[in-house]
């Protein structure tokens, strides 16, 4: 029988896989303070909360990520651009995500975001695209 800690793993597994690079068992590794927020995070949050039924993950990140933006959540911020980038969303999508947000966030808050989808997904130009030499 599943727990909701094994399918928070296995859906983990899916959506940021290379946070669990070499990780070949079951425990989350993260020592120091409060090391065991990353343990109830995945019981709690992906093994009940997002694997229920009502919503797809696609519309769970689109949920996720203007909450995020509108509390300036930028560590998570950061890991879940691209988890909404594997859930389905396009590029498109998500700087839509950030321009909406500033009228419900306040424009410092998109403007953040904006700034942490670019540390984690890259500004999306070319070299001779969008930037003088």
């Amino acid at each position: 029988m599943s727990t909701d800690r094994d399918e928070g793993l296995e859906l983990l597994r899916e959506m940021l896989p290379e946070m669990l690079d070499g990780q070949t068992g079951g425990e989350l590794q993260v020592d120091g303070f409060a090391g065991e927020l990353a343990e109830l995070s995945l019981q709690s949050v992906f093994g009940a909360l997002w694997t229920r039924p009502g919503l797809d993950r696609r519309s769970r990140s689109l949920v996720t990520l203007g909450i995020l933006i509108a509390l300036r959540a930028n560590e998570e911020l950061a890991f879940h651009f691209p988890i909404a980038l594997r859930n389905g969303l396009t590029r498109a999508e998500l700087e839509e995500v950030v321009y909406h947000a500033t009228a419900y966030a306040g424009f410092p808050a998109a403007s953040a975001a904006r700034l942490v989808a670019i540390q984690s997904l890259g500004d999306g130009t070319t070299p001779d695209q969008g930037r003088t030499p």
